[in-house]
């Protein structure tokens, strides 16, 4: 057992992954030509894992495969990373939480077979930031709502390796004292945060934005909009606007590893928690360990 687990994917001619090997995480394992670290080519899924077990992985298999023929990598065969998966989690030390991140690049350059890996750790607790809530600002992405149908080459939707945005909007957070990030759409409307989907609760009913407006479909608000509707709740995806979570009773960050992270403020202005249905969103993602 250990803190991490690393394995590393063969590939057949056709580029499709047919086996792994488990490597030392603490070793070389990439070369200096792989696309994944030059250009940012690839892909890739973080399934989070409660007492060491993943949480609904068959939804993160099907956003990778959608990523993948976003960005024209060959088609794979998921029950080989699943196997992967499930090995690497099971190699880590006992713990709460952790997650496995799994990656696949168009390989290295000038060569003709993919790259793939799935990387495990055991992580912080974030039970803090559930019970707490999160600062949050909004940024502008610089993107207008209609850009993944103008401009479907930006990517928009797809699950890219491609962060280094993602990263300046936490650094722009934290210079502006906040822990997060709602991003928005040059012309006003509200889209996603860096690495989570955006959940609004107005009474009895949640809302989310639209995924045709660009952004990444998101696994864990999925599996909570399938719990609400069991539970009484109406779900609406739709274009929502900073008036909207302005006016909303509670509002979460939704994301594979947090879980349900409560939003506290929004541009520095306090929002209420609802701390009760946090609690439920959290009781039902650590159910579904499979």
């Amino acid at each position: 057992m250990a803190a991490s687990a690393l394995a590393l994917f063969d590939f057949d001619a056709a580029g499709a992954a047919t086996g792994y090997r488990l490597v030392d995480p603490t070793l070389p394992a990439l070369t200096v030509t792989e696309l994944a670290a030059t250009r940012g080519d690839g892909v890739f899924e973080t399934v989070g894992l409660h007492e060491g077990r993943p949480i609904k992985a068959a939804r993160h298999f099907e956003r990778f495969a959608t990523s993948i023929g976003m960005l024209d990598l060959p088609p794979q065969d998921t029950s080989v990373w699943d196997a992967a998966l499930r090995e690497t989690a099971a190699a880590l030390d006992p713990a709460p939480e952790g997650w496995v991140k799994m990656v696949m690049s168009r390989g290295i350059e000038g060569g003709d077979s993919p790259t793939g890996w799935a990387y495990a750790t055991v992580s912080a607790s974030t039970v803090s930031v559930r019970e707490e809530g999160l600062r949050v600002v909004l940024l502008d992405r610089g993107y207008r709502h209609d850009i993944a149908q103008t401009s479907p080459w930006l990517l928009q939707g797809a699950k890219t390796i491609s962060y280094a945005i993602n990263r300046a909007a936490y650094r722009e957070a934290a210079r502006r004292d906040a822990d997060d990030v709602v991003f928005t759409t040059s012309d006003g409307y509200l889209l996603e945060g860096p690495t989570s989907t955006l959940v609004l609760r107005t009474g009895m009913t949640l809302r989310t934005t639209r995924t045709d407006l660009g952004i990444l479909a998101g696994t864990t608000q999925a599996e909570l909009y399938e719990w609400a509707a069991r539970n009484g709740y109406t779900t609406l995806y739709e274009r929502l606007t900073p008036a909207d979570l302005a006016a909303a009773d509670a509002a979460w960050l939704v994301s594979s590893v947090r879980l349900a992270a409560p939003i506290r403020a929004v541009d520095g202005i306090p929002k209420p928690v609802d701390a009760a249905l946090t609690a439920s969103f959290t009781a039902h993602l650590h159910s579904l360990t499979d």
